[in-house]
């Protein structure tokens, strides 16, 4: 398997491990995950709070490749996996009772990606 061309190995390392969990739990959604987060930085999903506020519903799950942005107010719990998030968006969320996690975390939780939604 030849090796993403992104210079951060965490990066790497978490797609890489995302096609593993692919390919071990025929999750496709994970190999998704992974083909976007292969691409340039500069083409990922910046969501912000107020997207997630329109599309996405009390204490739904959700997964963003990329990077939530703080935009906007949420009065009610999500779950986010993402690979940044600003400050101000981690606070908010959390304020609202909802919890910002990592992408291995939700995979931890939903192997097979049932209940997630990819939002960006």
């Amino acid at each position: 398997m030849t090796s993403p061309n992104k210079t951060d190995p965490g990066l790497v390392s978490l797609i890489m491990d995302l096609k593993t969990w692919s390919r071990e739990n025929k999750a496709p959604i994970w190999r998704d995950i992974a083909k976007r987060l292969e691409k340039p930085s500069r083409v990922w999903a910046e969501v912000n709070i107020s997207r997630i506020t329109y599309h996405v519903k009390k204490g739904e799950t959700l997964i963003i490749p990329g990077k939530l942005l703080g935009a906007g107010d949420i009065d009610y719990p999500v779950t986010v996996a993402t690979f940044k998030a600003t400050d101000g968006a981690r606070t908010k969320i959390t304020e609202a009772g909802g919890t910002v996690i990592t992408i291995p975390e939700l995979v931890k939780k939903h192997p097979k990606g049932n209940g997630v939604r990819i939002i960006g």
